[in-house]
């Protein structure tokens, strides 16, 4: 436990640090979806950097061996985490698939590309949950191919109670190497925010459509 504790503010620093994070608690950004939000999260940028993506992969690679020792295969999730799932496949000597966000429109119209039998015991790699939606999406894709899901782990929550209660639903377990609170935590050590900032982003998570209200 400790070592995860640990493990999530060294995720979080490199993540603010390198600004895959950005924080804007008085000038928020407008996501795609047309919601304001204090935070903008693009964990691709993680890939630039060889030491932030090799902590990344081993704090994966940690929580596959601990919790999911009898893995068959890893499968990343289009596209943000298709490079660090082929990093995980790597460590671990494991055969590694991904999945796109919608099949394709012409060939085998595949939504998992890769080969996997059906049966295989499977984690999927993902870079952000959000409200849950494109990773439960990919997992279906997956239990669709006869593959049985044993777990989602991605680098980054917001740690909204949709996410929780959408994969609840799914019946699914899900793993974060860091997340909203440790984030806010490391900010404020760092000295990326000030007091009142922390105030509007605790708001914003807890209601993301009405924090500005």
């Amino acid at each position: 436990m400790e070592k995860s504790i640990e493990n999530a503010k060294k995720i979080a620093n490199h993540l603010l640090q390198i600004k895959a994070i950005k924080l804007a608690p008085t000038n928020p950004f407008t996501w795609a979806s047309g919601m304001k939000s204090p935070i903008y999260c693009d964990n691709r940028t993680t890939l630039s950097f060889p030491q932030v993506r090799n902590d990344i992969r081993d704090a994966f690679v940690d929580i596959v061996k601990e919790k999911y020792a009898n893995v068959d295969v890893i499968a990343g999730v289009a596209t943000g985490a298709i490079a660090l799932g082929v990093l995980v496949a790597q460590a671990l000597d494991k055969p590694f698939v991904y999945v796109r966000s919608s099949a394709k429109a012409h060939g085998l119209t595949n939504m998992v590309e890769g080969y996997i039998e059906k049966g295989q015991s499977v984690v999927v790699i993902e870079d952000l949950i959000s409200t849950g939606g494109s990773s439960l999406k990919a997992v279906e894709a997956l239990r669709e191919c006869g593959a049985n899901v044993l777990g989602l782990v991605a680098i980054f929550t917001y740690g909204f109670k949709k996410a929780v209660d959408n994969f609840a639903s799914a019946n699914c377990i899900a793993d974060t190497l860091s997340n909203y609170e440790t984030m806010i935590e490391m900010a404020a050590v760092q000295g990326y925010i000030k007091d009142e900032d922390i105030t509007l982003l605790k708001k914003w998570r807890e209601n993301p459509e009405g924090w500005l209200d």
